[in-house]
Parts: structure tokens; C-alpha cells; sequence
């Protein structure tokens, strides 16, 4: 088996639904020996769908990868005796229940911690872990939408819409994957664990920055702009003849490469359009004009140009084009794992490579239901039902 950074450490998974158990997934990309507690009907985005890959939810199979799934019914006195126990062996507990939940179970990082001060204990929720709203429960629709990114996003004058995939249930599990690996970093100084929290709402709000700055330096909400940029234009998304390409030249020396590429020197000197700023100022006007020259391009015609220019530029890829692009393919997005049922099944690659070890060696398919119960059981308490 390949050392991994976190090789050796034990993290008994809590967690639901997607951004907890997203995070438990990046620390046993890690190495990490990530032990996922379900109920008996198992986590429910197991149940998630159509659409179904066999009989997993594609939800479930994105997020699951590298774990062992044990099967712990709470509601029992020896459920919660079996959690509590495997608790005091982890050296990370994360869950994702609402604030409270996990007292109630007898699993309280408080109480843990008392016999296991080592132990780093991370709670994620929908609005944070106390407060006038630590009771509201968050999916990643109504956390877009209270968190002020569906007030920002989609096309001018549009209805609310929300992000292509459940972004901020994503990066509110990063957030807790740094938070851990930094705590446990600080545990190899001080020898002790402690509490971590975060939440959807946190994370969210933190990824406004500059519409959020915009609004405490001068008091203004932001408004949708659909593909473009508040402060440069043009920038955006433009039809072509036969599909969509994103243009990317508000920056000056950009936007004459591009204006050269177009044919339309005169839009360089043309007054309205003279700095960063009057652009912005008149982009209705200009992307106007834009729209129709761009238009009469094919998409690979007019990539071409401008990326010999060093113009910023891009095709809109649906999920075959992506998983089909020669960086892709050739920095590892897509990995295979084997399922012992399914076979060969791909799975998204890493985002972060190390220079020292492939973090993508050894990674396993998502478990099935209580498939390692027995072995974990015998493995972390010594318990051999067999």
C-alpha cells in the first residue's frame, strides 16, 4: 500500500448527504482509514435518484469512494455503546447531524473529549453550530439562496437560479478537511485534539468576497450579470455559429488583441470604449455590437484566432467534452477504482498532486451497505461476531 500523508489515521465518519461526506472522502483520498457509520437503511443519499448506476445514486458514488461502510443502529443501547467505543479509538470524528444530535447519542465532543483529549472532533451544519438559526436545517438550494449567491447568479433580470452542481455542501467540506489537517498538525505540538465547526452558511458567505466588499465599502447589492464581470467587459459568454465560446478581454492590451482579432480597430478608439472602466460603464452597448460579429464565427474558427492573439478564451464543454480533454486526461482527472460487484468504474481524479506520493494509489470504490461491519468491528474493538 502506498504511505499517504494521513496513513495510520483513524476517522469514524458520521456524516450524510454530500458535504460531509465529502470531506471524509478527501481525508481517505489521504490515507486515511475512513470508517462510515450508517443506519441500518444506510445514508440516504444512497437512496438518491434516477439516476442510479446499479443500485447506488450517482450522488452516493461521488462522494463515497475510499471508505469502509459499518452499519450501527443508534436507536439501540449496543449501537450507541459500539459508537461511543469506536469514538474513543478515532483520532477524528466528523459529523454533519443538526446542532445537538450527537449529545443527545452520548457523542458529544465534550464528553469524548474528556476520556480521549486527543480526539479532533468536527461538526458541519447548515447555519452554524449556535445562534438564532442553529436549528434551521440547509440543503444547498436554500443556503444559495439565504446566503445572498442566488441574488448574484444567473442573467440579468432573471428568475433566482441556482449553481450547476451542490458547491457550497462541496466547499464547506473542504473547509473542514483544512481545519482537520491543520488541527492535526497543532495536535503534534500540543498533544491535544479539539472542536472544529463549520457550516454551508460560513462557507458560503465567505465565497461573496468581492460582491461582499462591494456592498460594506459602498452599500450596494450586486445584481446578476450571467457570465460577465462586474468591473470589465467584455466579459462573458458569446454565441457563435454553431455553439458557445467565453471572451475574456476587459483588460486593455486584451481587449485591442481581441478587437484586432475581430476586425474592429475602431471600437480601440472609439471614446465609449476607451479604458476598462468606460467599457464597463457601456457594456450593453458594446457587447451589442459584439454579439452580432462573434456570431458569424464558428467556434473552432474563432478559438483559434484568439488564442494565437493570447486573447483569453474558451468553448462551453458539456461532460463529455471535459472528460475527454487532453489536460484532463493527462493530469489524472479521471481515475479507476474496482468495485467488487461492478468491475472497473471511473471516478473524478485529484485536484492537488504531491511531489512525494500518488494520491491515487490504492483508492477503493464506494462501499456497499455495512459491507466492513464485521471487520471493522474485530479491527478497532475487538469485537468478532462471526
Amino acid at each position: 500500500m502506498e504511505h499517504k500523508p494521513l496513513t495510520g489515521i483513524r476517522v469514524l465518519d458520521f456524516t450524510r448527504l454530500f458535504a460531509g461526506p465529502f470531506c471524509t472522502m478527501l481525508l481517505g483520498d489521504l490515507g486515511a482509514d475512513t470508517v462510515k457509520v450508517e443506519a441500518p437503511n444506510g445514508d440516504p443519499i444512497r437512496h438518491q435518484g434516477p439516476p442510479f448506476f446499479e443500485d447506488h445514486s450517482m450522488s452516493f458514488m461521488a462522494v463515497n469512494r475510499n471508505k469502509r461502510s459499518v452499519v450501527l443502529d443508534m436507536k439501540t443501547e449496543q449501537g450507541k455503546d459500539r459508537a461511543r467505543r469506536m469514538a474513543l479509538m478515532a483520532d477524528v470524528v466528523v459529523e454533519n447531524f443538526r446542532p445537538g444530535v450527537m449529545e443527545r447519542l452520548g457523542l458529544g465532543y465534550e464528553g469524548l473529549s474528556v476520556e480521549n483529549p486527543r480526539l479532533i472532533y468536527a461538526a458541519l451544519s447548515g447555519m452554524g453550530a449556535d445562534g438564532p438559526c442553529k436549528d434551521k436545517g440547509g440543503f444547498d438550494l436554500t443556503i444559495q439562496a439565504e446566503g445572498g449567491y442566488m441574488s448574484i447568479t444567473g442573467e440579468r433580470n432573471s428568475d433566482p437560479i441556482k449553481l450547476g452542481t451542490s458547491a457550497f455542501d462541496l466547499i464547506c467540506g473542504q473547509y473542514a478537511v483544512s481545519a482537520i489537517t491543520t488541527s492535526l498538525f497543532d495536535r503534534e505540538r500540543t498533544g491535544k485534539g479539539q472542536s472544529i465547526q463549520t457550516s454551508l452558511f460560513e462557507a458560503e458567505i465567505s465565497f461573496l468576497v468581492d460582491a461582499a466588499m462591494e456592498y460594506f465599502l459602498t452599500g450596494r447589492n450586486r445584481g446578476k450579470l450571467g457570465s460577465q464581470h462586474a468591473a470589465q467587459a467584455p466579459y462573458k459568454a458569446f454565441e457563435t455559429a454553431d455553439g458557445w465560446i467565453v471572451i475574456g478581454a476587459g483588460m486593455q492590451n486584451l481587449y485591442e488583441s481581441f478587437m484586432k482579432v475581430m476586425g474592429r480597430e475602431d471600437l480601440i478608439t472609439d471614446q465609449r470604449f476607451g479604458s476598462v472602466s468606460d467599457r464597463s460603464a457601456n457594456r450593453d452597448v458594446l457587447h451589442e455590437i459584439l454579439d452580432a460579429e462573434v456570431k458569424t464565427y464558428a467556434t473552432a474558427d474563432l478559438l483559434e484566432k484568439l488564442t494565437a492573439a493570447n486573447v483569453p478564451c474558451a468553448p462551453v464543454n458539456n461532460m463529455e467534452q471535459v472528460f475527454n480533454h487532453p489536460q484532463a486526461l493527462h493530469r489524472g482527472m479521471i481515475q479507476r477504482v474496482t468495485h467488487h460487484r461492478y468491475g472497473e468504474v471511473r471516478v473524478v481524479g485529484p485536484a492537488v498532486k504531491y511531489g512525494t506520493f500518488d494520491i491515487a494509489a490504492d483508492w477503493t470504490a464506494p462501499a456497499d451497505l455495512g459491507e466492513h461491519t464485521a471487520e471493522v468491528l474485530k479491527e478497532w474493538l475487538g469485537i468478532d461476531e462471526a
